[in-house]
């Protein structure tokens, strides 16, 4: 949250739209069905309006809201304590917010093998929600997630650039099923609108990835002062260098001693209207309109824990055609959705 009121951390602040916004998570973005028993979970560093906002918004849609509250955990993908995991497996739907997210982790993993489905929403505050749920077109961002996927899948290679250094390169993998898509049913997991993305084949990947924008984990980096270089070859980061934040990284990513950290995991488009710059928290910075965000570590492939950077101001392109230029999507099917969004300067 940027404080440029002064009013930004009280109760009061956008009461009203945070009631509307969750009403609309509940209604249309993850429709909760009344008699369900939904789970919400967040940690000691959550921001507790959002919290009790969707949990009034599920009692208000006729379901049942348990709001279990724990431990700051040190790492995303965690097991957290027993009872939390316990109440997820038992759950018909779970909404998710604290920071550490479990997301990818072996609690989310059985929950979901229970039939649970899942709403990631981790670090979301008030003001985010408002953004980022609340004020947004849902229905173009869903268009636009499809789009953008299928304008990429169609190619055979994607280039991939930023004004900080960025230059990849990666195969396009055509038999992938969507990864962004929520699925129907039971035993899915969603995430926050305003992402999409191509599935790559995981040692195509070559070239510099070069973050500047927020990175996370480690849980102390956040928004880099300076940009964190990395040299990609056959999908895996060979080197790391820049600043003291590079340092920082490169020693978490060593911290876990398996080769499967230094795997390039996902290459993700972010477009979600409410997101114009960087704050820290992971959730909505992935979605920063015109980023890229770079997942590293493929937890289904035995990677101990799974980190995400941006990469602000992409240039993208499908073989020879161009989808975006410096944070601006330049394929007139996406610039249409980008207005219909109400996206800044389309």
């Amino acid at each position: 949250m940027q404080l440029a009121l002064g009013t930004e951390p009280r109760s009061e602040y956008m009461a009203f739209e945070l009631g509307q916004a969750a009403v609309k998570l509940v209604r249309d973005v993850f429709p909760i069905k009344a008699g369900e028993n939904v789970v919400v979970t967040a940690d000691t560093t959550t921001d507790a309006r959002v919290v009790n906002a969707t949990a009034q918004a599920v009692y208000a849609v006729g379901a049942h809201p348990v709001v279990i509250h724990y431990e700051a955990l040190p790492n995303v993908a965690m097991m957290p304590p027993a009872p939390v995991a316990a109440a997820l497996k038992a759950a018909d739907a779970w909404i998710e917010y604290a920071p550490a997210y479990l997301l990818h982790g072996p609690a989310h993993r059985d929950a979901m093998s229970a039939g649970c489905r899942m709403l990631c929403l981790t670090a979301v505050d008030a003001d985010a929600m408002v953004r980022t749920i609340g004020r947004p077109d849902y229905m173009a961002m869903d268009e636009f997630r499809e789009k953008i996927r299928a304008l990429s899948q169609s190619a055979d290679e994607m280039r991939l650039s930023s004004p900080a250094g960025t230059d990849l390169t990666a195969k396009v993998d055509h038999d992938a099923k969507p990864f962004f898509r929520p699925a129907s049913g039971k035993g899915y997991s969603q995430m926050l609108g305003g992402q999409s993305g191509f599935s790559h084949l995981v040692d195509t990947v070559e070239g510099t990835l070069v973050f500047d924008g927020t990175i996370y984990p480690p849980t102390d980096l956040g928004v880099p002062r300076t940009p964190v270089s990395m040299q990609i070859e056959h999908g895996y980061i060979r080197r790391v260098s820049g600043g003291s934040e590079a340092n920082r990284f490169e020693r978490w990513l060593a911290s876990f001693n398996s080769p499967l950290m230094y795997q390039i995991a996902h290459l993700s488009y972010g477009f979600n209207p409410g997101v114009t710059r960087c704050s820290g928290r992971i959730a909505e910075d992935e979605r920063v309109f015109g980023c890229l965000d770079i997942g590293i570590g493929i937890t289904s492939r035995g990677a101990p824990t799974h980190t995400d950077g941006i990469v602000l101001d992409a240039s993208v392109w499908a073989d020879h055609m161009q989808l975006e230029d410096e944070g601006r999507y330049v394929h007139p099917e996406l610039t249409a959705l980008c207005k219909r969004m109400g996206a800044p300067g389309y």
